[in-house]
């Protein structure tokens, strides 16, 4: 059992039943899903380049990623419907928790004057979405052979309060941002 899934069984569930005044374990906020989606539409024609980024997507979620088609034709972008435009890997269980240990701990520390991520990025039905504009912060990804790309991480939790959704996520160790006092 990963370190994150411990803390989360160990520590976040007895303090999130205190804080909220929740007895039964299974209605305690959880995360039930990581969805991480890449774009690739502008190395659609190179094959190499799309193996490349496959690969990293791979290495950072530690499974094959799908391929996403187009849904609609858009002209100006050249793009038919059908064609592949992006990548999307679905973590649950134990990869999606050494997943997120590692987002916390390694990867957004990493990131270039990274002072915590927006506590703004809720939905409103408790489920969080990050962008890193770099997924060369990941550290399986080798710089000599990749070109920089941004990924979107979504954090799916089964709550439906952003309130619940944040305490659990800041529990487990998600670095938000500090308020700044402005006097």
């Amino acid at each position: 059992m990963g370190r994150l899934k411990k803390k989360y069984e160990k520590e976040v569930l007895s303090a999130l039943s205190k804080e909220f005044g929740i007895s039964n374990k299974l209605a305690l906020p959880r995360i039930t899903k990581v969805v991480v989606n890449m774009g690739i539409g502008n190395v659609i024609k190179n094959k190499e380049a799309t193996a490349q980024v496959k690969s990293d997507l791979a290495a950072i979620c530690g499974q094959q990623p799908q391929v996403r088609p187009a849904r609609l034709s858009v002209a100006s972008f050249a793009i038919r419907s059908g064609m592949p435009v992006g990548l999307k890997s679905c973590l649950r269980g134990e990869r999606m928790y050494s997943f997120l240990d590692k987002l916390f701990s390694i990867v957004l520390p990493r990131l270039r004057d990274f002072r915590g991520v927006s506590s703004k990025s809720f939905d409103g039905r408790g489920n969080y979405t990050l962008g890193i504009e770099d997924h060369t912060v990941f550290p399986e990804i080798d710089l000599a052979k990749s070109q920089s790309r941004g990924l979107e991480i979504s954090i799916v939790t089964s709550t439906q309060d952003d309130k619940k959704a944040k305490r659990l996520l800041a529990l487990l160790g998600m670095p938000f941002e500090k308020k700044v006092d402005s006097r």
